[in-house]
């Protein structure tokens, strides 16, 4: 039987408005038939930053299958799954989207393995983290506009690539000095365009955070179960996907195994999905907000987990943790790549006049050592996972 598809809610009052933006550092004129956030996730998408996505690791390197997620793919279901959500509870889903394609901007090569490595490295010179790299992309790094560096994005969107997983303390509003190992990106962002990080942010970015808390919950448990790390039988010993399995398993007694996992899983997707919905339709009536800044001056997120799902997450995540990403031949792997991390950056820190030389220019400006290692950070960071390997060959054996 078909049904006929809901019509999408009308926006909300405490969505963003387009019209109200906060506008750009850098003031343009209006495109005619895009709205400002709809030129921000365009923007985002035509980034060289957002094109090396797909040559960078989200938990398997890229070279150890065609099958396992990139960054790149797991960015589109982050995106997909944030404009789901916005688009059901009213908010603005081209913001939410815009977020939620930036988010991991800023990741180095090899993943989280690979941030660990520069973070340890560029500990003398102030940290490293993905979430501020992103910021520096977006404000900095991309250089193809006549009249700015970066992409120019409004405040909204800037704010929520900074603030999608909460506030941000001990940055000061004139990006003065702090201890927080993130602070050398956002603090610079900051002193240009308050971004009023110790609030949280627009709803559309908490959307996107929790996005991408369901993306890579779900597709790790299939690219888990893709690798041979662990099986079917351990998944059903868990909460959340034991009962997905047990419901395919009544309905569908004689299924193909990959069709049996795929049907448990979209399952395991789907609980997720509607869990937030529904807690967020009932923060959202309980509180009434009327503006998107009600939302931000609420001192709580309201788009989360519901209390017994949170808690059975957990466990499926302490699972992940010890049967997928600390498995011996990832932990081998990720010994591998951080050689290649420590390698190359004492390396160009060392001999930058090895960089590109579209580099030099910064390279020459570099005002001391710190500034100098924060452009090495910048070029390892933006490399890609084959590219990284590539370089660690040429120059060192």
């Amino acid at each position: 039987m078909v049904t006929q598809a809901q019509a999408p809610p009308m926006p909300a009052p405490y969505a963003a408005q387009p019209e109200q933006s906060r506008g750009r550092l850098f003031p343009e004129a209006l495109s005619s038939f895009r709205s400002p956030f709809q030129r921000d996730r365009d923007r985002i998408i035509h980034s060289s930053a957002f094109r090396r996505l797909q040559h960078k690791t989200q938990v398997f390197v890229v070279h150890e299958g065609d099958y396992y997620r990139t960054r790149l793919t797991h960015t589109i279901e982050v995106a997909q799954v944030a404009r789901t959500i916005a688009g059901v509870l009213g908010l603005n889903t081209d913001l939410a989207e815009a977020v939620a394609l930036a988010h991991d901007l800023g990741h180095t090569p090899f993943g989280h393995t690979g941030e660990d490595a520069l973070g340890a490295l560029m500990q003398p010179y102030g940290g490293f983290d993905h979430n501020a790299q992103a910021i520096r992309i977006v404000t900095r790094l991309e250089r193809h506009y006549a009249d700015f560096d970066g992409l120019n994005l409004t405040w909204e969107s800037l704010e929520g690539i900074a603030k999608h997983n909460g506030p941000i303390v001990g940055v000061a509003p004139t990006g003065g000095p702090v201890e927080a190992p993130i602070a050398y990106a956002l603090a610079e962002a900051n002193a240009e365009f308050d971004l009023e990080l110790d609030t949280h942010a627009s709803a559309e970015a908490q959307v996107a955070a929790i996005a991408d808390d369901i993306a890579y919950s779900h597709h790790d448990l299939h690219d888990g179960l893709r690798s041979g790390l662990f099986g079917e039988g351990e998944l059903m010993e868990l909460p959340v996907t034991g009962p997905a399995f047990a419901e395919v398993d009544a309905l569908y007694p004689d299924i193909d195994p990959m069709r049996r996992r795929h049907e448990a899983l979209r399952r395991v997707f789907g609980r997720m999905v509607e869990d937030v919905i529904a807690v967020a339709r009932n923060r959202l009536d309980a509180a009434q907000p009327q503006s998107a800044g009600e939302i931000r001056a609420m001192g709580t997120t309201i788009i989360r987990f519901s209390k017994p799902l949170y808690q059975d997450l957990k466990a499926v995540r302490s699972f992940l943790y010890s049967h997928m990403y600390r498995a011996p031949s990832v932990m081998a792997e990720r010994a591998r790549v951080t050689r290649v991390i420590n390698d190359l950056f004492p390396l160009y820190l060392a001999h930058p006049e090895d960089l590109p030389a579209e580099w030099r220019a910064d390279i020459e400006r570099a005002a001391d050592a710190t500034a100098l290692a924060r452009i090495v950070a910048d070029y390892v960071a933006g490399m890609t996972d084959r590219f990284a390997l590539a370089e660690h060959a040429r120059l060192c054996g």
